[in-house]
């Protein structure tokens, strides 16, 4: 049997880390389907274009086909560095997109299957912002009843990570 997707990368937010809650629960389910798993480390980097020059480095040097998923500002790294990487598709935890400043850094070029999860409750990231990407490059939306974090409902973002993978 081949395989669309080999590994599954993850880039974490502006204020977590590489091995979070939510990652090492998408990781566990990553691994449980027999893909390999890599997290990149951007602590310490606070420019978002020095992270996707990190992302593509990392992302380089691992057996693809890739899936990257990204939270937050690793959302928007993740993005920014599919094209670059060849990705096979995206999995985005409210992605940074569109947000005061740096809107023209919003990645616009992708043509790859991607899912966004996004929370009604988020005051980092407007909702609103995943719905306008969403809206314009056909993305797949699911908008749950948490917060910016979405801590409180890791095992549904499991679920949907499990059938995304399934699908693509």
């Amino acid at each position: 049997m081949s395989r669309s997707i080999n590994t599954v990368v993850f880039s974490h937010g502006k204020e977590s880390g590489p091995w979070g809650a939510k990652i090492t629960a998408m990781a566990a389910i990553a691994r449980d389907l027999d893909l390999s798993v890599e997290s990149v480390d951007y602590r310490g980097i606070d420019d978002p274009g020095l992270r996707v020059e990190k992302l593509v480095q990392v992302g380089g040097g691992l057996e693809g086909p890739l899936l990257l998923v990204g939270s937050s500002l690793g959302g928007h790294v993740a993005a920014a560095a599919a094209t670059r990487l060849q990705a096979k598709a995206l999995f985005l935890l409210a992605p940074a997109f569109y947000m005061p400043g740096f809107e023209r850094y919003t990645p616009q070029d992708l043509a790859v299957p991607t899912a966004i999860v996004h929370g009604w409750h988020d005051t980092v990231v407007p909702v609103e912002n995943s719905i306008r990407w969403a809206r314009e490059h056909r993305a797949t939306l699911h908008v749950l009843d948490s917060d910016h974090r979405l801590e409180d409902r890791i095992e549904n973002i499991c679920v949907l990570l499990r059938e995304f993978i399934a699908a693509v």
